[in-house]
């Protein structure tokens, strides 16, 4: 065949791909050559609680436990002793360097490595590491997003540990570092991190569960912890394609491309056999993963081809959090191994499901009773007294959402998400919760305060009190469009998207629950001293936040245009771009709440609104540029070479005076490129508007609008050509290429 300018590059990846055979590793195995069972390297290399145990004297593993489980900051007294532990640990296995692992307003990771090596007096070398190198280091701040919170002069930034969450080593091909998971703060003691804000809310949500229990009867809670398992979704591709897309190298989405006679409406993929490249893939991530004390416990297809998940066991939320992180980061490491790349952008490919990560979110009790120990909040329990705390739980939970929804949309706004939302398995940019038929029906029978008429269903538990009904563990079915849905024993954040990290969408919901929570809190004591029983009291706090929050409750199909309609009657805010969505981080409502909860300073909030709308526009800068690149460099070269061609066989059967049946096909390039030529340049135009604007609010609402728009005209032409040029001309790998060979 001979190949058009430019499609040379493409078809020699579909050869290459087409010979790619899965990757093979080495499992560990024991000394006797055996393979080794996960549970015997899991958390290899990690220094959890039992290698603390192991390596510290005891009054030192006390204190340091007692410092992990209060969330309080390390005693300096043991920290030389903790750090010669970890350090003995590390070079025990290779360990090289360390650094301090934190997690900037970017949505990625950082760290600074430092050699353990070090002077002795002497001027002999050695492996040195401090106690108060453990606790705290000073990386440049001054290249991070700070949302104004510093001016560039001022580069001081500190981190410290989190002890809460275990220090781990990463290994790469030629070495080992240690990373101590870490919170990143200004020189003036100002949040300039994810996580700091997320430990804030999970300290005050206990605090808040904690006074609940009390007002219940129950003193043996220690602390309640906000629990989290994070479903991740991802698109693998073969790296020779992700290579010649610029747009997937720059932006992470295909900016165009046009839609293969197959997508996912054959629906096979899902849970579908899963092919052996991916499998190999899989099986080496999660060695990885387990090495690292991530406890992966799910893989599978997910529904758009070339698109799958893994999910891990739930952990308490910033051990998730951190271990989310670890996640992505192995899988672009491991997939690069095996010849693919990871696609974690929320919508990577026009017209099939896009990427979320769905976060089970719950309540889990550290209790003094061990018998109460790991209790979930969220469960209904099976004594008349679980029943009712689950209830109260709930309505907290539901309080939160009602009163915050605008501020929880906030917390999963994107320029990728924007994408997402309200599309394939993602649910709409409302935020409403999904309980299911039965609970509905038990809180409408609770808010009438009529009898319950029983029903037929089998396997429940009893609630023990006379004037409520019966509760089913995992009563409903799932409600895939709800992005905030109630499945039997925890909720389910649907709406948060896959490249996004954990820590501040969990933070605010953390936040909204304890709003919740203090409400609830309020309303019991009021109403205690008056009622004839704590039961009666707690029914009718129940039955009051029942009436507040039914306008949340919506069980129907979120995508629906009818849904939409009746949230605007109900008053439930459809923040359906992100800067409109990110207004609410700085609405007086969203101030009150984290400023006064102790998770933000107002200065803190205000640089987080800053930080997230300046990210937003400097994503839809690239965009734009790498498609007008595109165009400019890729698509109407290839069309240009394409209409030569034609024009050129046109001119040719003129000439000789025979028929010229590629006329009709010449008029419909001639036509595509002019529109194509046209709509670029308005591209131009609306950019010179946008250079022009204020300022980044105002440009991040022209790039929304105008800007997408006009972007969206392009892509339509672009596909449009690419449905009639030869392929033999077309430059780029295809949707049908990418989502299909692998």
């Amino acid at each position: 065949m001979s190949l058009g300018i430019g499609a040379k590059a493409r078809f020699d990846a579909i050869r290459e791909v087409n010979t790619r055979t899965p990757r093979k590793f080495d499992p560990p195995r024991d000394e006797q050559g055996k393979r080794m069972r996960v549970s015997d390297f899991f958390g290899v290399n990690i220094f959890d609680l039992q290698k603390m145990k192991e390596k510290l004297p005891k009054e030192v593993y006390t204190k340091l436990v007692s410092t992990v489980e209060a969330g309080k900051k390390l005693d300096k007294d043991i920290a030389n002793t903790v750090a010669h532990a970890i350090k003995e640990w590390a070079l025990a296995r290779g360990v090289t360097h360390f650094c301090h692992w934190f997690q900037p307003q970017t949505g990625a990771t950082a760290e600074k490595h430092d050699a353990f090596i070090t002077f002795d007096d002497y001027g002999r070398t050695i492996e040195k590491f401090s106690g108060s190198q453990l606790i705290q280091s000073e990386p440049d701040a001054s290249s991070f997003p700070s949302g104004g919170m510093r001016t560039t002069f001022e580069a001081r930034g500190y981190t410290a540990w989190d002890p809460s969450s275990p220090v781990f080593i990463v290994e790469n091909a030629n070495g080992k570092t240690l990373c101590i998971p870490s919170v990143f703060i200004s020189y003036h003691g100002d949040a300039l991190d994810e996580k700091s804000g997320l430990l804030r809310s999970m300290e005050v949500l206990s605090r808040k569960a904690c006074e609940l229990l009390a007002l219940l009867g129950e003193n043996d809670a220690k602390h309640v912890v906000a629990t989290l398992g994070v479903e991740q979704e991802y698109f693998l591709i073969d790296r020779a394609f992700y290579s010649l897309r610029p747009d997937l190298v720059m932006t992470g989405r295909s900016l165009i491309g046009g839609q293969p006679p197959k997508g996912q409406q054959l629906e096979d993929h899902y849970f579908g056999s899963i092919p052996s490249r991916v499998l190999a893939f899989m099986t080496e991530a999660e060695y990885e993963l387990y090495k690292l004390g991530v406890p992966a416990k799910t893989r599978h297809n997910e529904v758009a081809p070339s698109q799958f998940e893994t999910a891990p066991i739930f952990e308490e939320a910033n051990i998730a959090t951190d271990h989310n992180q670890v996640t992505m980061e192995v899988l672009r490491k491991v997939a690069a191994r095996h010849n693919y790349a990871v696609l974690l952008h929320e919508k990577p490919f026009s017209g099939i499901n896009g990427s979320g990560k769905h976060n089970n979110w719950s309540l889990m009790v550290a209790s003094r009773d061990k018998e109460k120990d790991g209790d979930n909040l969220l469960d209904p329990g099976k004594t008349p007294h679980q029943n009712l705390r689950f209830l109260l739980v709930l309505m907290a939970v539901l309080k939160g959402v009602h009163r915050h929804g605008g501020l929880l949309r906030a917390g999963i706004a994107s320029a990728g998400n924007d994408h997402r939302l309200g599309a394939n398995e993602a649910p709409p940019a409302i935020l409403s919760v999904f309980l299911g038929d039965l609970l509905n029906r038990i809180l409408d029978e609770l808010e009438r305060g009529t009898g319950i008429q029983q029903g037929p269903e089998a396997a429940v538990l009893e609630l023990g009190v006379s004037k409520l009904p019966e509760v089913m563990r995992d009563n409903a079915d799932r409600n895939r469009t709800s992005p905030f849905a109630f499945t039997g024993n925890k909720f389910e954040f649907r709406a948060v998207g896959s490249s996004a990290s954990t820590a501040f969408p969990v933070t605010l919901v953390n936040a909204a629950v304890a709003d919740g929570l203090s409400s609830i809190i309020e309303e019991l004591k009021a109403r205690l001293k008056t009622a004839k029983t704590p039961e009666v009291a707690i029914l009718e706090v129940i039955r009051e936040a029942i009436r507040e929050t039914r306008d949340v409750r919506f069980e129907g199909n979120n995508y629906s245009d009818d849904w939409r309609k009746e949230a605007e009657r109900r008053g439930l805010p459809n923040l359906r771009k992100t800067p409109e969505a990110l207004a609410e981080l700085i609405s007086e409502r969203s101030r009150t709440l984290l400023s006064g909860l102790g998770i933000f300073t107002e200065a803190e909030l205000v640089s987080r609104f800053h930080v997230r709308t300046e990210r937003y526009v400097k994503n839809l800068l690239i965009e734009v540029d790498t498609l007008k690149s595109m165009v400019d460099t890729q698509v109407l070269p290839a069309c240009f070479s394409y209409h030569g061609m034609l024009a050129g066989a046109v001119g040719a059967g003129k000439a000789i005076g025979v028929g010229t049946p590629q006329l009709e096909t010449l008029s419909r390039v001639s036509e595509l490129i002019s529109s194509l030529q046209s709509r670029r340049a308005s591209i131009d135009a609306l950019m010179r508007k946008v250079d022009a604007a204020s300022g980044e609010e105002e440009k991040a609402k022209l790039l929304s609008r105008e800007v997408a728009q006009a972007m969206e005209e392009v892509r339509a032409y672009c596909d449009e050509l690419e449905a009639v040029v030869a392929d033999d001309y077309w430059p780029m790998p295809k949707y049908r290429e990418m989502l299909f060979l692998a």
